[in-house]
């Protein structure tokens, strides 16, 4: 029976890999130009990190980890034959594949606050796990590109993190809308609703206006016990339309009774003032039915959208002041973005936006015509890799046919013969293979030829 993988995951070969490389590099360079310092923490968690920070729906999403050994030792007989599954897993399993990277750097803040500078500024790039049902675009292992900043209140590390966002799509030539939203707003819209207590099933239902329509989010809020003059009184809110700066006055205009509600418009007001001032490449608008359906959101909320394909998200994040107090660590406020790297990925490819670079391997190949001749293209082929030059020797003394196919099929643009003739004048042969020229050159002169054509 032929291998496979489990779905919603995938295999990326040379290419794939290179063109994956370029993203993490791209967003690695603009983390590192906006000061975050990187850190790494273990796939696994202790479930009891993980559980009850993702909201219900986040929880049954969580890759659960079975205990080593004899997993069912002690475990109470009526809860295998009641098939109780909840309390089950809690008995068997203590680790978990993690969901996202904020937790986990949550937990980090709080294990380590004692080693950490405040304000904290860190970056990390690294696979999670969602046992989602997998479709285009939503895959069951991804990378996470995560910036955050965790020890400061002000509004200014929104402002730099959105321009840092422009910075990576700009370098990737991606065209995006950058939604954003505040957690304050929602709050206030569910006072105004008079459903307080229902902020949570409200910001999971309207999250997915865009996928279902308003009447299915409607139909979902009845589900979710709103009654229809809720509903109704929701419905013009949620769809307030014009510029940023009209729906914010409409905003102030219908919630002006909520404090709560007052200060988060406040807030989405300096924001975006603070970034326009600045200038910015995306388009920015306010969603009031953003709420990226997480429990740990507690202001500012951003979600960005590629324009020109049609995908999920590809990048978001918010403000998070309570998070670190789960673990023990109140007062501690934190604000953090998240690229999707595989998203972005798909988008790159659906666009063609890699350069040829970005895709590049070997640029040159040795022939082998045998023992004395391998010595002599070694000794070149070194001189080359100390230029910078990326260089292979075909190990095999194959037929040149053979030898030249292998070359083609990779794409690999120089290949260069060293036989008798070039070893007594210490020179090689350089064949381009797009154009079949082929040149009789020392090694200081191959690499000049070589560094050009990878150039252009």
């Amino acid at each position: 029976m032929k291998p496979s993988i489990p779905k919603g995951t995938r295999d990326f070969g040379p290419v794939e890999m290179a063109r994956r490389n370029y993203i993490f590099s791209t967003i690695r360079s603009v983390f590192a130009l906006y000061g975050f310092s990187q850190i790494e923490t273990p796939a696994m968690e202790n479930l009891s990190t993980l559980m009850g920070k993702y909201g219900e729906e986040g929880d049954k999403l969580l890759f659960k980890i079975l205990n080593s050994g004899d997993f069912l030792r002690g475990v109470d007989e009526k809860l295998i034959e009641e098939r109780d599954a909840l309390h089950l897993t809690s008995k068997i399993c203590e680790k978990g594949l993690r969901y996202d990277l904020t937790v986990p750097f949550a937990r980090f803040v709080v294990q380590h606050r004692n080693e950490l500078q405040m304000p904290f500024k860190r970056f990390q790039i690294q696979p999670v796990w969602r046992a989602d049902r997998p479709q285009k675009g939503r895959y069951r292992e991804f990378y996470q590109c995560d910036a955050d900043v965790v020890g400061s209140d002000s509004l200014v590390n929104e402002i730099e993190l959105l321009q840092l966002v422009d910075e990576v799509f700009a370098r990737l030539g991606v065209n995006i809308i950058i939604k954003l939203n505040n957690r304050k707003v929602l709050s206030g819209i569910a006072e105004f609703i008079g459903a307080p207590d229902k902020l949570i099933d409200i910001t999971v239902a309207i999250d997915k206006i865009d996928k279902i329509g308003l009447e299915n989010v409607c139909g979902e809020l009845g589900e979710r016990g709103l009654d229809c003059d809720q509903i109704e009184r929701l419905k013009p809110v949620i769809a307030i339309s014009g510029t940023t700066a009209e729906r914010l006055d409409q905003l102030e205009s219908t919630l002006a009774a909520s404090e709560t509600a007052m200060q988060g418009i406040a807030e989405l007001r300096e924001v975006i003032s603070g970034v326009e001032a600045l200038g910015l490449k995306a388009i920015l608008e306010l969603d009031v039915s953003l709420a990226r359906g997480l429990n740990y959101y507690t202001g500012t909320i951003i979600e960005v959208k590629a324009r020109d394909v049609e995908i999920g998200s590809i990048t978001g994040g918010g403000r998070y002041d309570n998070l670190t107090g789960v673990f023990g660590m109140p007062g501690l406020s934190g604000v953090g973005i998240s690229f999707g790297a595989d998203r972005i990925y798909d988008v790159l490819n659906a666009l063609d936006l890699y350069p040829s670079e970005a895709a590049s391997g070997t640029q040159v190949m040795f022939v082998n015509f045998g023992k004395a001749e391998t010595a002599a293209a070694m000794k070149m082929l070194k001189q080359m890799r100390e230029a910078g030059i990326r260089g292979e020797i075909y190990p095999d003394c194959s037929k040149m046919k053979k030898q030249m196919g292998r070359a083609d099929a990779l794409s690999i643009p120089f290949v260069a013969i060293v036989g008798e003739t070039e070893m007594a004048e210490g020179k090689l042969t350089l064949k381009n293979m797009a154009t079949g020229e082929q040149q009789l050159l020392t090694p200081a002169e191959a690499i000049e030829v070589i560094g050009k054509g990878n150039a252009r």
